[in-house]
């Protein structure tokens, strides 16, 4: 055997060696967490579900993120809601803003506007023809959107 494999070998004795003393480590303290956890009087929780029980106190402190990421509605945070930010970050990038399938507001109170589906489609005769729209009429520059026809077909 060469000198570089017995080094290699020995390397890889003393890093397993180093690894099964780690991992002995982590149960040693893990058991004098349980056992100090069990025999304190202080807190309930720690002393019902020890070792556990002490994540508590970190998952307390990241409540605030999952609460960001994970539990918020859609439509609770101030000033702008979840709804509002992925519509913008979809417009910004150049993506279709468009949903389909439902609302995420609340539809119940009186005067929401919301559309629905016609379940009998408008007869040529019953239609009314559009009228022009003019967007900002005071501006030096209004927008006029042309009345279009009504013939299908």
């Amino acid at each position: 055997m060469s000198d570089w494999q017995q080094f290699g070998l020995a390397a890889v004795e003393i890093l397993a060696a180093l690894f099964v003393f780690v991992i002995g480590l982590g149960v040693l303290g893990v058991v004098v967490l349980y056992v100090i956890d069990v025999t304190q009087t202080r807190h309930a929780i720690r002393r019902n579900y020890p070792v556990i029980g002490r994540f508590r106190y970190w998952f307390e402190h990241l409540g605030m993120f999952f609460r960001q990421y994970f539990f918020a509605m859609d439509r609770e945070e101030l000033p702008f809601n979840r709804a509002e930010r992925g519509w913008v970050y979809r417009a910004a990038k150049n993506v279709d803003t468009t949903q389909a399938f439902g609302s995420t507001r609340d539809l119940r109170p009186v005067g929401t506007v919301f559309f629905v589906n016609c379940p009998y489609p408008t007869l040529e005769t019953d239609a009314v023809a559009p009228r022009e729209v003019t967007i900002g009429p005071d501006c030096p520059t209004p927008y006029t959107r042309a009345a279009c026809s009504t013939s299908r077909g």
